[in-house]
């Protein structure tokens, strides 16, 4: 055990001297500066305007022979027992003032007016005594209870704050801890003369003029409040978010949060899209290129008929600056580059608007993820939790009944999952067990590998039929074939691993929860690879004299809709169904609980859908965004009617962090990947698209340079900007090192934020060991001095001639 720092500390003898100080053992810290002028303060035997600690049950005997205050004083089973001196240092300790009386705040905030206005002539009232409440048992406290005083001081203090302008004075105000009574007189007495004539003359008759007028500003305010409000009642995420927070907890929370964040990134990418490509395209259509069929309400599932002929897919956008809709040959349809005269250029337009709100996605996505994860993993003291959740959590704002009952169940999820996650402890197994345990695993994880196989040789096979038997336009309900094959898969498996995750008996729900997510991101994404494969290494050579563009937009909105009308048939017969045959038939009152891995995972592979479709069709992220928000509310609706809360809680602490580290990495990588090989590889459909006469769409910036080039040295530096940063392959390396360097030196921060924390709670810890130190330090030199008063007090009433009989015996 280290060896404590060495020091002498000198207490008075005599309440007369006061002049006796000693320098603090700390002189190289304020606050032990501060502790030990509360030390001196308190040991000088003056009395003092303020607290007084009063003891509840004196004890008799306790005290000395010559009756002083330095009694010890009954205290808790095995606590130390200080002396009264020693506990009115205690008491005066910051750490133990809890609350300030009204003339303290009055007087502390008329120091501060003093100081502000800078004024040498006011009387300073620098004799005033602390205003404290000890939290310590068995004492009262004694407030200083003269009025007269207080009024004193709080009219100097008015009449400090009339001299302050008025954003000093409602600053002044604001900041004081007081009720919003006494801060309303203090306002009204501290105003300037003028001020209160003007109120005096607004309360006094208006004419009619202003009368209206001030009709009609209150009814502006009033309507403009309703318009915010009702706005604010149209987010999903304004109230639905706490009440599914309060019952279901953390876990559930999740998959809506996570949902809010999709929102907002279709968001992000769909208003580049409208503004620079469906915007301009709508304004200045093309020329049609034979009849347009009529609307028959299949191409709501189909996505093709009427759709073919409109924004929605890649086929109806023009390949050339745009004019007037130019006539087209009759053999072709294309226009010459000399039609138009408006210097926007279709193609170029389209391909750097996709690139660049992908990239501003891309880095939206890697911000997110950084952010979330320096939040998540973010180490903070886990000691105090439970306390500060009972003690700290309440909001006493809240006044409604409603708002009352959801905070309730707010923070009791809280404690549920705070008490959960410390119970959860890896039980010993014997050896036999381990090895028991690692055979199940090992023959679950074969079984869903196997199906997950089989699922992909059914999806590739049924694709491969597809292109043998090819279908007509008569027959474009055929081509709902496949993404019914797929969503029954993608349903039905998940539901098998489930069963299988049911033999596994994992003692930590989120490990369980973090397994099925891994199974079913594998099952979606092996699909979707065969998928794209399907798309760009079949279809494109069987489709050469049509638009193979068009057909695979069409294809990416038939999955999203396929998707989606499973996703509600799994949540009426999944969870409505099957708990009214619980109740009904196997009369149990237990309600299904919500798969968060499934439904989190059908919400990558939406949004997987609409980034490999942005290109081929750019509405897509529109249909997106009107799905999510249908799911919002019918998922909603079925939670809070059909399935109950999870019966282990557990805390969600990380799982935002982990879906969008897998929206970034599997999802997005693997659409920009697919985009990229479109882009550069793949031949553009010669008959439709704003990239028909090129050999790949890359070509269209090149094409764009060679035009700048023959311009003039006006534009000469932008062919140079193409050439460096959009052909070199330089910039591309940098920005993903940059990124990369991004992430890692936010996990670098959260590390140091680990051992911040560390060399912190060991701060503390050494703080109260000093502070422990010098209160038995205090109380032994008291014992030594009241033991050295007794024996003079008992020299002092011994009879001499005790000593003169012992002497002479």
């Amino acid at each position: 055990m280290s060896q404590s720092p060495a020091f002498v500390l000198n207490v008075l003898e005599t309440p007369e001297d006061p002049e006796g100080q000693e320098p603090s053992p700390y002189d190289e810290s304020e606050v032990h500066d501060s502790f030990h002028q509360l030390i001196q303060e308190q040991s000088r035997w003056v009395a003092q305007e303020g607290l007084e600690l009063q003891q509840r049950q004196p004890e008799t005997g306790a005290l000395g022979a010559s009756g002083s205050d330095h009694e010890n004083l009954p205290g808790p089973e095995g606590a130390p027992v200080y002396s009264m001196a020693t506990l009115r240092i205690l008491a005066s300790m910051p750490s133990r003032t809890i609350g300030r009386s009204r003339g303290a705040i009055i007087s502390q905030y008329y120091s501060r007016t003093m100081k502000l206005r800078r004024r040498a002539g006011r009387p300073q009232l620098r004799d005033m005594g602390r205003s404290a409440r000890p939290s310590l048992r068995l004492y009262d406290l004694e407030l200083d209870s003269a009025v007269l005083e207080e009024e004193e001081k709080r009219g100097l203090l008015v009449k400090e704050l009339q001299g302050l302008t008025a954003a000093q004075r409602d600053h002044m105000l604001r900041g004081m801890p007081l009720s919003l009574a006494e801060k309303r007189c203090l306002r009204e007495e501290s105003r300037p003369l003028r001020g209160k004539q003007r109120a005096q003359r607004r309360h006094g008759l208006l004419s009619c003029c202003d009368q209206l007028r001030d009709s009609c500003v209150l009814a502006s305010h009033n309507l403009g409040l309703a318009l915010l409000s009702g706005l604010q009642a149209l987010m999903p995420w304004r109230y639905a978010l706490k009440r599914i927070g309060g019952r279901f907890g953390s876990s559930v929370l999740s998959y809506f949060l996570f949902l809010k964040t999709l929102l907002a990134f279709n968001a992000l990418l769909l208003l580049p899209l409208l503004a620079f490509i469906v915007g301009v395209q709508a304004a200045f259509p093309p020329a049609p290129g034979g009849p347009v069929p009529a609307f028959t309400g299949l191409e709501l599932l189909t996505g093709g008929g009427h759709f073919t002929h409109s924004v929605m897919y890649y086929g109806y956008y023009s390949n050339a600056t745009l004019n007037q809709p130019c006539a087209s040959p009759p053999n072709g349809s294309q226009c010459p580059p000399e039609a138009g005269s408006l210097p926007y250029n279709m193609p170029l337009a389209y391909l750097f608007t996709l690139g660049a709100a992908l990239f501003i996605t891309c880095i939206t996505l890697v911000y997110s993820m950084s952010r979330s994860f320096g939040e998540s993993y973010r180490v903070g003291s886990a000691s105090g939790v439970h306390a500060i959740t009972v003690f700290c959590s309440w909001d006493y704002k809240v006044t409604q009944r409603w708002a009352t009952r959801l905070q309730h169940d707010n923070i009791r999820t809280q404690l549920k999952e705070l008490l959960a996650e410390g119970q959860l402890r890896q039980r010993p197994q014997s050896a036999c067990g381990r090895l028991r345990r690692a055979a199940v695993l090992g023959i679950v994880w074969l079984l869903c590998l196997g199906t997950t196989l089989g699922c992909t040789l059914a999806v590739y096979t049924f694709s491969e039929r597809m292109i043998e038997s090819p279908v007509s336009a008569e027959r474009e309900a055929v081509l709902l074939l496949l993404p019914l094959v797929v969503c029954l898969l993608n349903l039905g498996a998940p539901y098998l691993f489930r069963i299988l995750a049911t033999l596994e008996r994992h003692d930590s729900p989120v490990l369980e929860v973090y397994v099925a997510i891994c199974r079913n991101l594998i099952l979606k994404m092996v699909t979707l690879g065969i998928l794209c494969y399907h798309w760009l290494g079949r279809r494109v050579g069987t489709l050469k004299d049509q638009c193979w563009e068009n057909f695979v937009g069409q294809e990416l909105y038939r999955l999203m809709v396929m998707d989606f009308i499973f996703t509600l048939l799994d949540t009426l017969l999944g969870e409505l169904v099957w708990r009214l045959f619980s109740e009904k038939q196997l009369k149990r009152k237990g309600k299904p609980e919500f798969d968060i891995a499934g439904n989190v995972l059908e919400l990558i592979y939406g949004q997987t859908l609409t980034w490999l479709g942005v290109l081929f069709s750019p509405l897509l992220p529109a249909m997106q965004i009107v799905k999510l928000l249908l799911l919002f509310y019918i998922k909603k609706a079925s939670l809070m009617a059909n399935c109950q809360a999870p019966r282990r809680p557990w805390k969600a602490s990380h799982m935002s962090t982990v879906f969008v580290s897998l929206l970034c990495f599997p999802s997005f990588l693997g659409a920009a990947v697919f985009l990229c090989y479109a882009i550069w590889q793949v031949k553009p459909s010669s008959i439709c698209g704003p990239f028909r006469t090129l050999d790949t769409m890359y070509e269209a910036g090149k094409v764009w340079v060679r035009h700048l080039e023959k311009a003039g040295p006006r534009v000469s530096w932008l062919p140079w900007v193409h050439r460096y940063l959009v052909e070199d392959t330089f910039p591309i390396y940098l920005v993903s090192a940059l990124l990369l360097a991004v992430i890692y030196l936010n996990i670098q921060v959260v590390k140091g934020q680990r051992k911040v924390i560390c060399l912190l709670k060991e701060q503390i810890s050494n703080e109260g060991e000093d502070k422990i130190f010098l209160i038995n330090k205090l109380q032994r030199v008291y014992e030594k001095k009241e033991r050295s008063r007794a024996g003079r007090t008992e020299e002092a009433v011994t009879p001499p001639a005790l000593f003169t009989d012992w002497d002479a015996q």
